[in-house]
């Protein structure tokens, strides 16, 4: 696996705050979102890298341990148990290092195995420990972790906008689960502790959740954003008008300007879908005016019609 740098792929530096990285995850996800480029295949690729980057560095805790051992962040705590035991004597002068770049080595007795991501350092680091990134066990020396899980999770987008609890039957086990407003097509979560058993009195494995939103008949969703289109007699374009458009909330009252051409966009601010882990906080909805024309015209009402157009020379 190569390494993948999420800070490249937002575009922001290693000292970026958490705000700029909030800035430049939406303007990239919006840009690439797949319903805005659905003749571009690799629009799809992108929008996923871009969800994964902003799931480790928006979180302070994956950050940490992504900026010390790159690609291989996930496995941070495992690094850390044996570095610990390390210390402690438990491998004499053996040990991991790392550069901070996803390179990863172990000396012995001035000797070193290399090995780049999960290429030459997991072969190692399995014939030294017995498993591969937590999944086979072996050897004699401690417990091992056991394996991941993944599994997908599909919600509703009106599901995906409220903060609502789940049960999920894992092999006959009920693991109720609370998912936040918020949750991206695409975005994964970790359950830790809700993979394999570990081996050898070793911790658990983590449980991955992809979560996969279904097309909504009445919302389209970008980002925070919500599109919705709402039609408009012709009668109410011309002169002016209320109009009922729905929310996620229910249905508001929109005053429709006279004269309003088919295609007018109006922004309600607050409107769209919630912000995730940001209470209180939404994105807008736009609300795009269709006009419906009038089929089987009266007599009285063409002759109305040729009236006006009359008058407009």
């Amino acid at each position: 696996m190569a390494y993948i740098d999420y800070y490249k792929v937002l575009g922001v530096d290693k000292s970026a705050s958490q705000d700029d990285i909030k800035k430049a995850f939406r303007k990239l996800a919006r840009q690439y979102h797949p319903d805005l480029n659905p003749n571009d295949p690799s629009a799809k690729e992108k929008f996923q890298a871009i969800n994964e980057a902003n799931e480790v560095l928006s979180d302070p805790e994956k950050r940490k341990k992504y900026d010390e051992y790159g690609e291989n962040w996930k496995h941070a705590d495992e690094f850390e148990a044996q570095r610990r035991a390390q210390q402690a004597g438990g491998f004499g002068g053996q040990g991991f290092h790392t550069d901070g770049n996803g390179t990863y080595w172990y000396s012995s007795d001035g000797q070193e195995f290399t090995g780049h991501g999960a290429g030459g350092f997991s072969d190692f680091f399995e014939e030294l420990f017995g498993h591969r990134a937590g999944g086979r066990a072996g050897g004699s020396r401690g417990g091992f972790r056991g394996q991941d899980y993944q599994t997908e999770l599909r919600l509703s987008l009106r599901e995906a906008a409220q903060t609502h609890k789940q049960v999920l039957d894992l092999g006959g086990k009920q693991v109720r689960i609370t998912i936040p407003a918020g949750v991206a097509d695409g975005q994964v979560i970790k359950l830790k502790g809700y993979g394999a058993a570990g081996m050898n009195g070793g911790p658990a494995g983590d449980l991955y959740i992809t979560f996969v939103i279904g097309d909504d008949p009445v919302f389209k969703r970008l980002g925070d954003d919500l599109y919705e289109d709402v039609d408009i007699d012709l009668y109410t374009a011309l002169l002016g008008g209320e109009q009922l458009a729905g929310t996620l909330d229910g249905q508001v009252k929109l005053k429709v300007k006279p004269g309003t051409q088919p295609g007018s966009k109006v922004r309600l601010k607050g409107k769209g879908f919630p912000v995730y882990k940001q209470e209180g906080q939404a994105g807008d909805l736009i609300v795009t005016y269709r006009v419906h024309l009038p089929e089987n015209l009266t007599e009285r009402q063409r002759d109305l019609l040729q009236q006006m157009k009359n008058l407009n020379g």
